[in-house]
């Protein structure tokens, strides 16, 4: 069956006025003027949309869909993630890492959870690895695994500037990222070294000699967690100046003593400096633990990230001015679209996935489809995991 979705404002992530949208075998049939669309005959669910939005299905670039942490123990390990929460949240798309444990969660693990979540509506992928080097993989190296497995788009998360990565020389993190080069051009993929950042002194060191010693472009490092305090964010501007690109972690709004660069700081930082907002990613590192760590190391408080923050924080920037729609869409969906090369998602134009939502007034969730499924309707939730009572 076919699915017309009518009338609404379509933000493409550009904004395109009043539009009749045509989902049909998973993808996005058509846009046209409202009733110009000729489907007599056909079998259509037809969705109305007046004053309402429709817009692309966020992309979430860095999801612990196994479940991360483990900092503090076994009992600390954080739960594998649902298709309801990632579908309640407003995304559609989703990246698959491990994180600090490599050891009860594995490469195979990742892949079978990813293919699972699928099975049941939303679109995944993966990067091979977990926060050390040598990198864990599912082929032997990260080179074949871009070739030769569809989800694979890189390596990541790696850990540096971390005390709790295995604390990689230059060389190491040189190579790894000229496995993903040359892994991502064979493969026909982005090839991305995804790099998590601690609190380390080094900061985005790595990063900077690897541009200015090899041959490796910007675009090919794109470093996470940079707005976990001042310096280390500075340091990010400045990689975005150069040509690269940023992932930003969005969570709840930093406390008071709370060493995190609010996200909205941050954008407006990117703003004074004249750096194109196309340079940042907005990802949730859902399911993934939060630990705080004290001056000598111990675990003082550990929380776990969820994947709401990313469309609350996309309605506050819109509701209040702060972004139009179009650019806040970008940062929260079409720029991973673009950077991770996922040439079927993060717009709304014929030929691409039928990854859409319908935002009311106040930017709440109304209806989401993925890959043309409708997940929710009127703001009900259809979307089930498997074992979901």
């Amino acid at each position: 069956m076919m699915t017309l979705i009518r009338g609404g404002e379509v933000f493409a992530p550009e904004a395109l006025g009043r539009k009749d949208v045509l989902l049909a075998g998973g993808a996005i049939e058509a846009v046209a003027e409202p009733g110009r669309l000729r489907l007599d005959g056909a079998a259509v669910e037809v969705v109305e949309a007046a004053g309402k939005s429709v817009v692309p299905g966020l992309i979430d670039a860095h999801v612990h869909i196994l479940g991360g942490g483990g900092e503090g123990g076994p009992a600390t390990r954080a739960p594998e993630i649902r298709v309801e929460d990632i579908v309640g949240s407003g995304v559609t798309t989703v990246i698959g890492c491990l994180g600090t444990d490599g050891i009860t969660r594995q490469m195979p693990s990742l892949l079978a959870k990813a293919r699972g979540l699928e099975a049941e509506g939303v679109s995944t992928f993966i990067f091979s690895g977990s926060y050390e080097v040598p990198v864990r993989t599912l082929t032997g190296s990260v080179r074949s695994d871009l070739v030769l497995i569809d989800k694979v788009l890189g390596a990541g998360e790696i850990a540096v500037s971390d005390h709790r990565s295995s604390q990689p020389v230059f060389e190491e993190i040189a190579r790894l990222a000229a496995e993903c080069r040359v892994g991502g051009l064979l493969g026909g993929k982005a090839g991305v070294l995804h790099l998590h950042l601690g609190d380390g002194k080094r900061g985005l060191d790595f990063l900077f000699r690897l541009v200015r010693e090899t041959e490796i472009p910007v675009t090919q490092v794109i470093p996470t967690h940079v707005t976990r305090n001042p310096r280390l964010f500075e340091q990010a501007l400045e990689w975005a100046a150069a040509g690269g690109s940023v992932d930003m972690t969005v969570g709840a709004e930093p406390g008071p003593g709370d060493p995190d660069v609010a996200f909205e700081d941050a954008l407006a930082a990117f703003e004074r400096r004249g750096l194109p907002l196309t340079r940042i990613t907005a990802s949730s590192d859902s399911n993934g633990s939060m630990p705080v760590f004290d001056a000598e190391g111990r675990l003082v408080r550990l929380t776990i990230a969820t994947e709401e923050h990313l469309l609350r924080t996309l309605g506050d920037l819109v509701r209040r001015g702060r972004l139009p729609m179009e650019t806040a869409l970008r940062i929260f969906s079409t720029n991973a679209a673009d950077f991770y090369k996922l040439g079927r998602k993060g717009r709304i134009e014929p030929g691409r996935d039928a990854d859409l939502l319908i935002l009311d007034a106040e930017c709440g969730l109304v209806d989401v489809f993925a890959r043309g499924r409708r997940m929710m309707a009127g703001g009900r939730l259809l979307a089930r995991g498997t074992f979901s009572s």
